[in-house]
Order: C-alpha cells, then structure tokens, then sequence
C-alpha cells in the first residue's frame, strides 16, 4: 500500500513515517506545509509533498492522488489558540475525508483522542479539543471510507515497548508515540479494524494481538 501521512511533521506523524519507510509492505508520501520539512524528508529518500489543511479539497485530493491509504496523524498542537483547534483537527479531518472521496482513496485511518466519543469524559481543560476530535470522527463514521479510528490515551515520548491494550471503551491511560505508530502500521491489513473505533492505550498484548481482539 501507498500511504499518505497527513501530519508528517508531528511526533506521531514522523514517527509512522520513518516505520513506513522501513516496512516492506508499503510505501509513504509525507504530506507538509513548508518546503524545508520536503526538503528534510526528501533527503533522507522519502517522498514528500506540499499540502495545507487550511488550504483547499482539491489540493489535499491533489497531494493524496496515487495513495491507497490516507492517515490523519495531524494536530493544532498544544501551542496554539483554539481557532487553530477548530481549523486543523476538525475542518482540516472533514477537507482530508472529503479528498479522499474525490480522489477515490477508501482506506482512511483516524488518530483520534482517548473517549472522544464520550463527552462525559472529556477533560474539563481542553474541551474544545475533544469537541473537534468528536465530530470528526463522526464525520469519518457516516462517509463511505473503510475507516479506522483510533483514540489513544495520554501520548508518552519515551520509548515504546510494543505492548498495548485496545478496546471500544478504556476509560484511562497512556501510550508511548512510538507504540501509536506500531498500532497504525499494523491496523493498515487488520481487518478487524475495519470500520472500527477504539482506545489505545499500553498493555499487556502485541500489537497484532490487542487488534485482533478488539
């Protein structure tokens, strides 16, 4: 599979692509807004392209055209106003969705955010995320795409183990980047994943494991 990373310039976005780039079984196009970070990928012999959610259907369509997946690993980040929220985690998924249908891609997986799906349990400090990672995700859940959503818990930088704990419902927890990157490469084939939205957060389990058990 050809894969598109949208978000390739986050942690988790970088972290999937370099595991794509190494895997046997697919390929990667890394999807940024700047032509410094094509450059850096482009050195290290990885396709990069230049897209910007903020931008237009038709260039994200444009930017995915030849994938068979498309990954959205993006996020406003921590460091900018709740305007940006709104523009990149919600609006940004619906236009990437939405490029998908136009450019004939049906395989679509989501990273989402731990009990986006239940407002009873979004963190009182960041509601504004959750509410756009939420509708989001409803907007992937009634499109036509084969999608996967995945909703990990509190992202850890330190070293992943491998080891994971999925289901539709987990309440609390956390999860190496490195391990949310496993779990997206793996979900790629899993058919168990197939229009299917869960928690991801560490465990006990392989990766092939937790996702066959969902």
């Amino acid at each position: 599979m050809k894969v598109l990373v949208v978000g390739s310039n986050g942690q988790v976005g970088q972290r999937l692509i370099q595991l794509l780039n190494e895997n046997n079984d697919h390929t990667v196009r890394a999807m940024v807004r700047k032509q410094e970070q094509a450059e850096v990928y482009e050195k290290q012999g990885i396709e990069a392209v230049l897209a910007d959610l903020e931008g237009t259907v038709d260039s994200i369509a444009e930017a995915a055209k030849g994938c068979d997946v498309i990954v959205f690993a993006a996020g406003s980040g921590g460091k900018t106003g709740y305007d940006k929220t709104l523009l990149i985690d919600l609006d940004g998924a619906g236009k990437t969705i939405e490029a998908a249908e136009k450019a004939g891609i049906d395989r679509f997986i989501m990273v989402s955010a731990i009990q986006a799906n239940n407002r009873e349990n979004w963190h009182d400090n960041i509601l504004p995320y959750y509410a756009a990672k939420h509708y989001a995700d409803r907007v992937l859940e009634s499109s036509v795409l084969n999608y996967t959503i995945i909703r990990p818990g509190i992202l850890l930088n330190e070293a992943g183990t491998g080891k994971v704990a999925a289901a539709e419902n987990i309440a609390y927890g956390s999860i190496p980047r490195d391990d949310v990157a496993l779990a997206i490469v793996a979900s790629l084939n899993e058919k168990n994943t197939y229009r299917r939205a869960f928690d991801l957060i560490s465990g006990e389990d392989s990766v092939a494991d937790a996702l066959k058990k969902i």
